[in-house]
């Protein structure tokens, strides 16, 4: 209803009275304030990253961390080695004088520090590749290899560029006392690729195998033994007959171990004595022994091209599965150890 009306003169108390008693109207006097209004949008709770497998490990992780390789020395001069066991993937590959060198892989976790870092070989610029464009940081490089780092599918991050995330410390002597700060390092690797399928498999162990209490795999001047831990459920590494620790504490060592048999040859690249670098040729097929759970498997590996990954299967045709944590891939040659 209305309360205001034109009035003539002659009834302007009338109308005053009916002002007032609309002022005190009774749905003015009991009326009650507005409720409060309800934000119809659900609460801005952050939703967690959900676990999934990490593909280089097989184990639960929320990380979806890029991918750092880093070159670290392999031989008794740079003994313990430092940063390994947060490593994901530890390849073994082999160099002059029949010795062997590690690249480390890491993503699921950063070390504080990791190496020695030593220098980068051609054999390295075959097997990146299969991690998309990952960052890579080395100490050094042959001047005839430059080109063809220069146009590999990688990020440098070496030393040979920047300072930035390396230093000189520790026991040893140079050149075998430079260490990385991976996170520096990846600092410096805008773009580098994060961890993807790479033809890894993970599961319960397959049929067969037959149980081994060590295995040892052999290059021209070095070798390495696999010793299975029951107690730690991983392969622990002697090298040259000597326990493998690790600088941090513990020994070496992964919870599968593939030792995969790659044809070894000679590369167009040498050291300043005039030893040439072995080539070892991870692109194609051939055997491994594939090292799980206490048991050696007789196995295959199939690689199309580099921009592929590396597929294990079985004697009998089936994925070859790994034991989830850190696999050790052990590059030797496909016959008897060589120094080409």
């Amino acid at each position: 209803m209305r309360c205001f009306r034109l009035a003539s003169p002659p009834v302007v108390l009338l109308a005053a009275a009916s002002l007032v008693a609309c002022s005190n109207a009774p749905e003015a006097a009991t009326a009650s304030p507005p409720p409060a209004t309800t934000d119809p949008r659900p609460s801005a709770t952050p939703t967690p990253t959900p676990a999934r497998t990490h593909p280089f490990t097989g184990a639960s992780t929320s990380a979806d961390g890029p991918v750092l390789a880093v070159k670290i020395d392999n031989t008794r001069s740079a003994k313990p080695q430092l940063g390994l066991r947060s490593a994901d993937i530890v390849y073994v590959e082999q160099v002059e004088g029949g010795l062997s060198r590690i690249m480390a892989i890491f993503s699921s976790k950063l070390p504080p520090r990791v190496g020695p870092v030593r220098s980068a070989r051609v054999s390295d610029l075959h097997l990146l590749p299969e991690f998309g464009k990952p960052a890579f940081a080395y100490s050094g490089v042959q001047g005839k290899m430059k080109p063809y780092v220069a146009k590999a599918p990688l990020i440098d991050v070496s030393q040979d560029d920047s300072n930035t995330g390396y230093l000189r410390t520790g026991p040893h002597s140079a050149p075998y006392n430079l260490y990385g700060t991976p996170k520096q390092l990846l600092a410096r690797a805008h773009g580098a690729s994060k961890a993807a399928d790479i033809g890894f498999r993970f599961g319960p162990a397959p049929d067969g195998g037959k149980p081994v209490k060590s295995f040892t795999a052999r290059y021209p001047a070095a070798s390495l033994r696999f010793q299975w831990s029951a107690a730690g459920k991983r392969w622990l590494v002697t090298q040259d007959g000597k326990a493998d620790r690790a600088a941090e504490g513990g020994r070496l060592g992964g919870q599968t171990i593939v030792v995969q048999r790659a044809h070894t040859t000679r590369s167009q690249f040498h050291d300043f004595l005039g030893n040439y670098t072995p080539l070892v040729k991870t692109v194609g097929t051939g055997k491994a022994t594939v090292l799980r759970d206490g048991k050696a498997y007789d196995a295959r590996w199939s690689r199309p091209s580099e921009s592929d990954g590396t597929t294990y299967t079985t004697a009998s045709g089936q994925p070859m599965t790994f034991a989830p944590g850190e696999v050790w891939v052990v590059l030797v040659n496909d016959g008897k150890p060589t120094t080409p």
